[in-house]
Order: structure tokens, then C-alpha cells, then sequence
């Protein structure tokens, strides 16, 4: 297993099968402009069949805090700590913040806990009719 925090030699095809259990997930197209138009990601790339196998993003105002949106490890890999080491590795990368937030549901908070995060509460909104990021802008101002 190979961490990466650039997108070089990463492909749309190398991103298939994730968002389980979304109604209305991103196409491996939407997901890799989730990660070119993040702050910082890092991927977990099985090397042996090239294929990013988990991946977690931060966006960011540059300045005093970051926010941690998507987390995500193929069913297959799970339960071999590439979570934990994804959390790890993007943590490092944004070390030097005020504030890194992120909001789970409530099953996934004592696996963040273990990672040295506190529970905290939180207010949020979604709009599941864009869930698929078929709505994104491909520009940016």
C-alpha cells in the first residue's frame, strides 16, 4: 500500500467503488474533481492492481481551519488501518490549523475518538438532490 497527496497518474478509473450505500453517489469523474478541487487529500493505492482503495479530503480557508468531508476505505480493505493511517497522514498535513472539523454519524465517532479527536456538537444541511455532485461547478471564481 502506497499514501499519496498527489493527484499525478490518478484516473477516473481508479476510483470505482465508493460511496457505498449512497442513494445517489458521485461517478468516479465527480469524485476525482472532489479531489482536485480539495485543499489536501491523501489516497491509499493498492499497488498491486493500481486501483486507490481509500482516500480522505480536507477543504480549507487557508488560514485557521479545515474541514474533513469524506473518509471513505473499499469494503474489501477495510479493517486493515488504512482509515486510521488516512486520518493520520491528512491530520499531519494539517497540523499546523486552529481548528480541523469533522461531522460523522454518531457509530463512526468512537473511531475517531481512538484517533484523538473529541466529540463536539454541530449543526448541518443536505441537499440529497445533489448527493451525486452532478451540480458542481467544473470553475471555480
Amino acid at each position: 500500500m502506497i499514501y499519496k497527496t498527489s493527484i499525478e497518474g490518478i484516473t477516473h478509473q481508479m476510483l470505482h467503488g465508493f460511496f457505498v450505500n449512497w442513494a445517489n453517489p458521485p461517478s468516479p469523474d465527480a469524485h476525482l474533481r472532489i479531489l482536485q478541487g480539495s485543499f489536501k487529500f491523501v489516497l491509499a493505492v493498492d499497488e498491486a492492481n493500481n486501483q486507490v482503495v481509500g482516500f480522505i479530503n480536507a477543504i480549507s480557508d487557508g488560514v485557521l481551519s479545515a474541514y474533513i468531508p469524506l473518509l471513505e476505505v473499499l469494503p474489501d480493505y477495510q479493517k486493515q488501518g488504512i482509515g486510521k493511517e488516512l486520518v493520520s497522514r491528512i491530520m499531519s498535513e494539517l497540523s499546523d490549523f486552529y481548528m480541523v472539523d469533522l461531522l460523522c454519524d454518531k457509530s463512526l465517532q468512537p473511531f475517531y475518538e481512538r484517533l484523538g479527536m473529541v466529540r463536539a456538537d454541530g449543526m448541518a444541511t443536505r441537499n440529497f438532490r445533489f448527493q451525486s455532485g452532478s451540480n458542481a461547478r467544473e470553475e471555480r471564481w
